[in-house]
């Protein structure tokens, strides 16, 4: 919608350009440019202008049988010349569906949610759907978000790693928006797609296990996404079964600053009590505790090996070249759409929770075992 604005903004401005030229160019007592349209083109001012009531213009635009060759030609030539783009959200309140899909997103710093937004806009795209983006940032999707997604008529909704709150999805759930979480379970609010977290954890863990690491920590991000507490449960959840200690728990907040802050706390601790590898229960979360640790000459991974989960590209890259599992985004959101798809429809079928599996993605950043693969 926003390039769409910016699109007919520029047109005018080329319009108004190309009248003063014309004005330069006219010679005495030539017939003036005709006025600049004053306003947006409308299914009724095209009908004023062609002549004809304003649903013959709607049916033409359809390209609805009843409507003459002639008539729709000269319908559509017309809605060409003024510039003539429909109003979608007037055509939802005729036809009951917008083609509009919501996606609400977390906080947009952390490049997963940039990843996931390309390629959610490139799958709805795919479906002929269009998304209509809200970010929620880092705490609970509040009633004001749900209501804005009833005001733009969405036809259906997927909701990343917010927090979604149990008002907001009443309304959503009493205006028959159907919602499909991405990337979280919250089982008392349907369907959902997800990477399966504990297994991630439990993978991790027993990397860094089978690596010879006896000395282990979490930095956790929000303890109120099924997200970071399933992975954080499955890592200690592996290393307890191991005969070792409860890891070391640093974190409370998804971000770079939050890594950041843990490795600090790390790096300051006695040798002796530091941990000899650290598990970052989001990409995001591992590069701040690299930066921390390398900035207070800690080797990675010579003293402590760091590892996270997303597989994002910036975490792939250098300076970091992160020992990760990263998530199948592309096969959950795919997965997720057909969900909401047979919702939209209104199909009639359970709500149910789909788990995939991720894979893990050896990098410089962690002492890697010797019996392992690099691609598992």
């Amino acid at each position: 919608m926003v390039d769409a604005i910016d699109c007919m903004r520029l047109a005018a401005a080329l319009y108004s350009v190309y009248r003063l030229s014309m004005n330069e160019r006219s010679p005495a007592g030539a017939a003036p440019p005709p006025p600049a349209r004053s306003g947006r083109a409308t299914v009724a001012s095209l009908a004023r202008r062609a002549g004809v009531a304003a649903s013959t213009v709607s049916r033409a635009l359809r390209n609805d049988p009843r409507i003459s060759p002639e008539v729709r030609d000269r319908i559509v030539a017309l809605a060409e010349a003024v510039g003539y783009t429909p109003n979608v959200l007037a055509r939802s309140l005729v036809g009951g569906h917008s083609g509009l899909v919501g996606l609400v997103l977390g906080p947009i710093e952390n490049p997963f949610y940039a990843e996931l937004m390309q390629k959610a806009v490139s799958q709805a795209a795919a479906r002929g759907w269009r998304l209509l983006l809200l970010h929620a940032g880092p705490g609970p999707i509040e009633d004001a978000t749900a209501e804005a997604l009833l005001q733009y008529r969405v036809d259906g909704c997927l909701i990343t790693s917010a927090e979604l709150s149990s008002r907001a999805a009443a309304i959503c759930a009493a205006n028959q928006v159907p919602l499909v979480m991405v990337n979280r379970v919250a089982w008392e609010h349907g369907s959902a797609v997800s990477c399966d977290n504990r297994a991630a954890g439990v993978t991790l863990a027993d990397l860094l296990l089978r690596a010879g690491h006896r000395r282990l920590a979490i930095v956790t991000g929000n303890a109120k996404t099924s997200t970071s507490t399933e992975r954080a449960e499955g890592f200690t959840r592996q290393v307890l079964a191991a005969g070792l200690p409860r890891p070391l728990t640093f974190g409370g907040e998804n971000s770079h600053a939050m890594g950041y802050a843990a490795g600090q706390q790390i790096a300051v601790l006695p040798p002796e009590q530091r941990p000899d590898a650290v598990f970052g229960v989001s990409d995001i979360l591992a590069m701040g505790v690299m930066d921390a640790l390398r900035e207070a000459g800690i080797a990675v991974p010579g003293e402590i090996s760091v590892v996270g989960v997303d597989g994002v590209a910036m975490a792939r890259r250098p300076p970091y070249n992160l020992t990760t599992l990263a998530q199948p985004l592309e096969a959950m959101i795919e997965r997720a759409l057909d969900l909401l798809q047979d919702r939209m429809k209104g199909l009639p079928r359970a709500e149910e929770v789909v788990l995939l599996r991720g894979t893990l993605l050896r990098g410089t950043s962690a002492r890697w075992p010797d019996d392992m693969p690099a691609l598992v």
